[in-house]
């Protein structure tokens, strides 16, 4: 039976990034009611006859942030990698998604979107990253959702649909152009299958197509720059290289954006997810 998955998780590092993903959780929690827990991560070096210490610490700052923004929050000390231990532990626990921060500087997008890439990828939940505070709007007005021939598209759809619901988000579906007869038909089975589920859901949603299939994610942020959106909903690259991390895949791109816009990622191998289950019009997930 799949366990209960209701809460937020929050990297914490003691820094602004870290500040700003539980601000963006905060968000999310009040308007759907989810509980929220930080999750600090210390090298296991680093923790070496000091753990308990860590801990307090920890603790403190916790009650402190209670108190400060009138929320019950949770928290964990876990020791290890956070390239492997925060997706191992979001994997085992009961957690909806994993909020993480991260730095947008200009000129060190590639390598950004890289480390964030490598704590994501393996996770069986998604991860929201963002670098800024949330917005004055207080809501996802709007979401890009890029549509490809890749049957994953269909996983990350019931994301929209339960961020669009709670949040009354417009979803642009972004439509990535292609020639082959045999990827067309996948595109547009695809496109279909999210229009259907968007409808059922009463959610609004516009359809436009990009230019250049070879400048997809550029044009994705681009369009999303346009549309002033506030989050990306994309997939992450499904059985992802070290070529990629070295070469760039397209999702780095997206992650690091230089307008510091919010992106979902889901991880196609997210073994939990079950189309069916959220797809009927009802708000029970």
């Amino acid at each position: 039976m799949e366990k209960s998955r209701n809460t937020l998780l929050v990297t914490w590092d003691n820094t602004e990034m870290s500040e700003n993903a539980l601000l963006h959780a905060l968000r999310i929690g009040r308007q759907v009611n989810n509980s929220i827990r930080l999750v600090h991560i210390v090298e296991a070096a680093k923790a070496k006859d000091r753990l308990d210490e860590i801990k307090n610490e920890f603790q403190q700052r916790l009650d402190e942030l209670s108190k400060v923004h009138k929320y019950e929050l949770q928290g964990i000390v876990l020791t290890g990698s956070i390239f492997k231990r925060i997706a191992e532990y979001a994997s085992e626990t009961d957690a909806l998604m994993v909020i993480m921060g991260t730095h947008g500087i200009k000129g060190l997008q590639k390598y950004i979107g890289s480390w964030a890439l490598r704590v994501i990828i393996g996770s069986s939940v998604p991860f929201l990253v963002i670098q800024d505070k949330p917005g004055s709007k207080g809501r996802f007005n709007s979401i890009v959702f890029p549509i490809d021939f890749k049957a994953e598209n269909k996983e990350k759809l019931k994301w929209a649909i339960y961020l669009g619901k709670y949040f009354n988000s417009k979803v642009y579906l972004f439509k990535a152009p292609v020639n082959d007869k045999g990827l067309v038909k996948k595109v547009n089975r695809n496109l279909t299958f999210a229009v259907k589920f968007l409808i059922q859901n009463n959610l609004d949603y516009e359809i436009h197509t990009a230019r250049k299939s070879s400048k997809f994610a550029r044009e994705t942020l681009d369009f999303a720059i346009e549309k002033k959106a506030d989050l990306i909903l994309i997939t992450t690259t499904k059985n992802i290289s070290v070529a990629d991390y070295l070469l760039g895949a397209p999702e780095q791109y997206i992650i690091a954006n230089s307008n510091r816009i919010p992106v979902m990622c889901v991880n196609p191998r997210a073994a939990y997810i079950n189309v069916g289950q959220f797809m009927w019009g009802s708000r029970t997930y």
